[in-house]
């Protein structure tokens, strides 16, 4: 076991406790920006019936009030009002497949090796680094992390090895074997759909070195050469519904049963796969992203994964590389924290190769494929070969300039990316939609997301004046700031718990909880259309050059992931292929046009020296 397991405990316990509780937001400040955040994306008739909605919600003694009560008593009594809430809303009672819908890829640079030596020493090294950084994890030595000189919740970071998702009937559940006596010890290893568990410390507790993690990889490799075999891992991809079927189906086998919880309590997973066929070079990092998403479908690497899994690192024979993790436990900065640790790490030369006492076999998970599950295995094939084919992604590399430009010109990054997003769209199709931005509640204990609403008023008064011939470009280049500075404002007011999305979504589910009728504000159509998130965006920054991808939340809408570089910006952009309006192409050529334009603009505008 880790040495300090003991003694270090109380270290995370107090950084916890010291963190502030979630707010629960005024009522009358949430409604009044909720109807601001309506203004830009639904019609006038539409609004002013929303408004009646509102000033009967919010009546003095109403049932606006009565809602705000409870979910303020329901506050003084929890750790953290929403959390359970929105575990269970956005992801455990999800029902649609993880993969695409919730399962956020990331694609690594290009590794130059290109052999099956190559890839096992790199795999070898990305399980040394990971175990060191679980060594941090373990001994609670992970150094805080601070936003705006504030110290965050740490809580995510200890959810995201040795978990797992598994499917239940209407809603699922998620096993952490971090802690406590049932410690986890090993990674699953997966190669031609076979999957292996690996013992990744030695019998004194110490972590296996790169160099015998290669051999045993070398095992693995040598014992699964058969390509025939059953793609059991599909099953994973499949409708929660329908995978909460096959498993309870599959675990009545006891070897079966073995097998899945070893790959439940396994530290992660590490995928060996089959090389991605040749993209044109243009399109080759769009294709890996596919394959970090869905593993390219049943013919190709889709088996070879257990999307359940909270992490499973990617490594092909090709030198694609990459990683999915599930959503449930985690966003995206604690996995790129532990992404960018375990790169820094396969850089770093070996130690002195010392002789090397011989390990036992790592031990194949056997699977007993009764006629059933042959043909629960068909069906999930089918489903997820249709959502392969659904799936359009474009990497766009932005070379023209990075995060340095918008800060030289004192405006935030972030803001400015968001707005030329907006601008992109709404040169696409004439209007604004409603766009979801996540925004970190982790200055607050067990804080997870809320929702900045970048389809501002300010935005819209840019948009409608940017391609005005008449306006003057000085008006649009003040314009443009003032929408950035709207964006920075619902930002900051996001991260400290000020915003609108959770705490709606909190008075709701107190009405059902309280078994009262759902307020006719939830049922209102400005209500589906401020929740019908076209642009689904997030900023994931990194200091490795790698970016994040995920699907749409909306059969029409985009998802838009992007890390800013010093002089360059990585983006991910998906839509569907079924919806004939969208198009990731034409997205990431709008995008690259409205950052050009309004660079230009900035650049010819001088700012009035104040």
């Amino acid at each position: 076991r880790p040495q300090g397991l003991q003694k270090a405990w109380g270290r995370l316990q107090l950084h916890q406790a010291a963190l502030p509780t979630l707010p629960v937001p005024p009522l009358q400040q949430t409604l009044d920006r909720y109807l601001q955040a309506l203004e830009p994306i639904v019609s006038r008739e539409e609004l002013s019936h929303t408004q009646q909605l509102v000033a009967e919600f919010r009546r003095p003694g109403g049932v606006g009030e009565r809602l705000q009560r409870g979910l303020e008593r329901r506050a003084k009594k929890t750790e953290n009002w929403l959390s359970d809430w929105w575990l269970k809303t956005a992801y455990l009672e999800y029902r649609l497949p993880v993969v695409v819908h919730s399962s956020p890829g990331v694609v690594l640079p290009k590794q130059d090796f290109l052999d099956r030596q190559g890839q096992l020493r790199f795999a070898a090294k990305l399980i040394e680094g990971v175990l060191d950084f679980k060594s941090m994890i373990d001994n609670e030595t992970l150094p805080v992390e601070y936003m705006g000189g504030e110290p965050l919740c740490m809580n995510q970071y200890y959810q995201i090895l040795s978990s797992c998702r598994v499917p239940g009937p209407k809603r699922d559940a998620i096993v952490n074997y971090a802690r406590g006596k049932q410690q986890s010890r090993h990674i699953t290893v997966v190669h031609n759909f076979q999957f292996f568990e690996l013992d990744v410390y030695n019998s004194d507790g110490s972590p296996l070195t790169a160099e015998q993690l290669f051999v045993q990889l070398e095992k693995i490799w040598n014992n699964s050469l058969q390509t025939n075999k059953e793609p059991i891992g599909i099953l994973t991809t499949d409708h929660r519904n329908s995978w909460a079927k096959a498993y309870n189906n599959l675990l009545k086998d006891k070897t079966n049963k073995d097998s899945v919880r070893a790959i439940e309590r396994s530290i992660c997973t590490v995928c060996l796969d089959a090389p991605v066929p040749r993209a044109a070079d243009g399109l080759y990092h769009s294709q890996v992203a596919a394959q970090m998403l869905h593993g390219g479908g049943s013919h190709l690497n889709s088996g070879n994964r257990w999307f359940d899994k909270t992490l499973q690192f990617i490594v092909a024979e090709d030198g694609s590389c990459g990683l999915v993790y599930e959503h449930a436990p985690s966003e995206g900065p604690p996995i790129i924290a532990l992404l960018d640790h375990v790169v820094e790490f396969t850089k770093k030369p070996e130690l002195e190769k010392s002789a090397l006492s011989p390990l036992p076999m790592p031990k194949k998970l056997r699977f007993n494929i009764t006629p059933e599950i042959k043909n629960d295995i068909e069906k999930a094939k089918q489903n997820l070969n249709i959502m392969v084919e659904d799936l359009d992604i474009k990497i766009m590399v932005f070379h023209q300039f990075g995060k340095a430009f918008p800060k030289s010109e004192k405006i935030s990054p972030d803001a400015f990316i968001q707005v030329g997003l907006q601008l992109a769209y709404y040169r696409m199709y004439g209007r604004c939609c409603a766009t979801y931005e996540s925004a970190s509640l982790r200055r607050f204990r067990l804080g997870r997301t809320d929702t900045i609403r970048s389809a501002s008023a300010a935005a819209l008064r840019f948009l409608q004046a940017m391609d005005r011939p008449a306006q003057p470009e000085q008006e649009k280049a003040e314009l443009l700031r003032r929408a950035a500075q709207a964006h920075r404002e619902y930002t900051n007011m996001a991260i400290q718990g000020n915003a609108i999305d959770r705490h709606l979504l909190g008075l709701k589910l107190q009405a059902i909880e309280d078994l009262v009728s759902i307020p006719e504000l939830f049922m209102d159509t400005a209500y589906a259309v401020a929740m019908h998130f076209n642009l689904s965006t997030s900023q994931v920054p990194a200091k490795t050059d790698c970016v994040m991808c995920f699907g749409p939340v909306v059969p029409d809408g985009y998802g838009v992931c992007y890390n800013p570089m010093e002089d360059h910006i990585n983006f991910a952009i998906s839509a569907f292929n079924s919806c004939a309006d969208t198009n990731a192409a034409r997205m990431a050529h709008y995008l690259q046009q409205a950052l050009l334009d309004m660079r230009a603009l900035l650049q010819a505008t001088p700012r009035a020296k104040l």
